[in-house]
C-alpha cells in the first residue's frame, strides 16, 4: 500500500510540475513554429518574471498570483518590441543570426538582473507557501496545484484563441505559409512580432507560478531554456499540442527518477529521456508542427 501512495505521490507531483514545464515549452515552440526561430534567451525571460514578480511581491505586498495581468502585459509589451527593435530586422539573415541574437539578449537579461538584485538566492513567502492538502493519501502543495490549475486555463484560452479567433488564423495562417498570408492580406511581420510577445508572456508567466516554490538567481534562466527545448523537442518543434505531453512526460520522468534513484540527479533523467526520443524519434513523440 505505502509503494502505491508513493508512486501515485511521485505522479502527482511529477504531473503538477509538468503543467509548468508545458506552458514553458508552449511559449518556445509557439515561436518557432511561425518565425522558424529558437529563442535562446527564452529562460532569462521566465527569470525576468520572476524577479519583476518578486519585486512587486517586496515593493507593493502584492501576492503572486493577483500579479499575473501585471507580469502577462509587460511579457507581450517587452516581446513584441524586442521583437521589433533587435529580432525582426534579422528576419532574411542567415540563422546563426538569430541564434547570436537571442543569446546575447538572454546575456544582457541576466546581467542585468545580476546587477539588480545581486548573485544571492532569492524567494519569497506567503501564507500558502507551504501549505498542502491530501486526496486518497496523497499530497498536494497547495502553490503548484493553483499554478496548475491557472496554466489549463491559459493553455486552453491559447487553444482557443489558435483555433477559434481571427488573430488565431492569421497566425497559422502564418505559421503554415507567410507568403500566402501575405496575398490574403495579413501583416505577417506584425503577427511575428505578436507571437514572439506571446511567447515571452508564457515564459514569464511560468516564472511567476514557480517563484512561491523555488529560489531565483539571475543565472537560472538558462536552466529552463534547455527545460523548454527539452520539452519543445520532446513533442515535436513546433508542434504546440506536443509541448504539453512533453512538459508533462519532463515532470513525471523527473519525479519518478528523483523518487526511484536519487533526488541529486533529477535533471539528468529529463535529459536521458530527451536523447531517449532524439535516438529512436527524432522529429518528436508527437510529430511535426502543428500550430
Amino acid at each position: 500500500m505505502e509503494s502505491l501512495v508513493s508512486l501515485l505521490q511521485s505522479l502527482a507531483n511529477g504531473i503538477l510540475t509538468g503543467g509548468i514545464y508545458a506552458m514553458v515549452g508552449i511559449g518556445l515552440s509557439l515561436v518557432f513554429g511561425v518565425m522558424r526561430v529558437i529563442n535562446f534567451a527564452h529562460g532569462e525571460f521566465l527569470a525576468l518574471g520572476m524577479y519583476l514578480t518578486l519585486w512587486l511581491f517586496r515593493a507593493t505586498g502584492l501576492d503572486p498570483f493577483l500579479a499575473i495581468p501585471i507580469v502577462v502585459l509587460m511579457g507581450v509589451a517587452l516581446g513584441y518590441v524586442v521583437d521589433r527593435i533587435l529580432v525582426g530586422p534579422i528576419a532574411d539573415g542567415p540563422e546563426q543570426g538569430f541564434i547570436l541574437m537571442t543569446v546575447g539578449i538572454g546575456l544582457v537579461i541576466s546581467n542585468t538582473l545580476l546587477l539588480g538584485f545581486g548573485a544571492h538566492p532569492q524567494s519569497i513567502y506567503t501564507s500558502y507557501s507551504t501549505s498542502t492538502f491530501h486526496l486518497a493519501g496523497v499530497s498536494f502543495s497547495v502553490p503548484l496545484t493553483l499554478s496548475f490549475v491557472i496554466t489549463v486555463v491559459v493553455i486552453g484560452a491559447l487553444y482557443w484563441m489558435l483555433t477559434h479567433a481571427e488573430v488565431g488564423r492569421a497566425i497559422r495562417a502564418t505559421a503554415q505559409n507567410p507568403h500566402a498570408a501575405e496575398l490574403q492580406g495579413i501583416d505577417t511581420r506584425r503577427i511575428r512580432s505578436l507571437v514572439f510577445g506571446i511567447g515571452v508572456a508564457l515564459a514569464s508567466l511560468a516564472g511567476l507560478l514557480l517563484l512561491p516554490v523555488l529560489y531565483v538567481i539571475p543565472t537560472v534562466g538558462s536552466v529552463f531554456t534547455l527545460k523548454a527545448f527539452v520539452v519543445t523537442v520532446l513533442g515535436g518543434m513546433g508542434n504546440v499540442l506536443g509541448a504539453i505531453g512533453g512538459g508533462l512526460l519532463l515532470g513525471v520522468t523527473e519525479s519518478l527518477g528523483a523518487t526511484y534513484v536519487s533526488s541529486g540527479y533529477r535533471d539528468a533523467f529529463g535529459l536521458i529521456a530527451f536523447l531517449l526520443v532524439l535516438l529512436f524519434r527524432p522529429a518528436g513523440l508527437f510529430g511535426r508542427s502543428r500550430v
